[in-house]
C-alpha cells in the first residue's frame, strides 16, 4: 500500500481489445483529467498511464505493465485513484463530496441538525442528506439561501433550512 490518502475517480469496468487497454467509467465532474494523467493507483499500486482517449461513454486506458487483455482482466472492477495533490482545483464555495460527508450541520442559532449521509446529484442543484442521531432526515437545497457556510477543516456548516421544515 502506499500511505497515502487516495480519492476515487473512476471505476475500471472492462478490459479493451487484447493489448491491455482498459474501459474505465468516471467518477467525476472533470472527466478531461483522464487525458493528462501521468500515473494513477490501482488497489494502492501505482501505475503508469501510457495512453487514454474517450470512447462512447468510458475512458479507454493504458497502463504500462498491462500487456494483455489477461492482465487487463486482473483489473475489472477495481477503482482507479489519485492523492489528493492530484484532484482538479475547485471554485470558490465547491467542494468534494468526500468532504462534506460526514461534516456537522448546525442552524443559524448554532443548534446541530445532525451530520450530511449523502450528496443527491439532482441537476438542477444538489442536495445534501442530514441525519440526525434519532434518525430524522433532512434534505438541504445546496443553495446560497440554505447553505450559509461551510468550514471544511473545522467539518461544520451553517444552514438555514426553509421555514416550513420543523427542525
Amino acid at each position: 500500500m502506499t500511505g497515502m490518502d487516495l480519492y476515487t475517480i473512476g471505476q475500471i469496468v472492462a478490459p479493451h481489445g487484447v493489448r491491455g487497454d482498459v474501459r474505465i467509467y468516471p467518477d467525476t465532474d472533470f472527466p478531461e483529467r483522464f487525458l493528462h494523467m501521468k500515473y494513477g493507483y490501482i488497489d494502492g499500486k501505482r501505475y503508469e498511464v501510457k495512453a487514454a482517449r474517450f470512447h462512447k461513454h468510458v475512458v479507454l486506458m493504458k497502463f504500462a505493465g498491462v500487456d494483455d487483455r489477461n492482465a487487463a482482466e486482473l483489473l475489472v472492477h477495481k477503482e482507479l485513484q489519485v492523492p489528493r495533490e492530484d484532484l482538479m482545483p475547485l471554485k470558490e464555495g465547491q467542494y468534494y463530496v468526500f468532504d462534506i460527508i460526514g461534516i456537522a450541520v448546525y442552524n443559524l442559532e448554532g443548534r446541530l441538525l445532525g451530520k450530511v449521509t449523502d450528496v443527491l446529484k439532482t441537476g438542477s442543484n444538489d442536495v445534501y442528506v442530514v441525519n440526525d442521531d434519532a434518525g430524522n432526515e433532512l434534505l438541504l437545497a445546496v443553495i446560497p439561501e440554505v447553505i450559509r457556510s461551510v468550514d471544511i477543516k473545522a467539518k461544520k456548516m451553517v444552514v438555514n433550512p426553509p421555514e416550513w421544515i420543523d427542525e
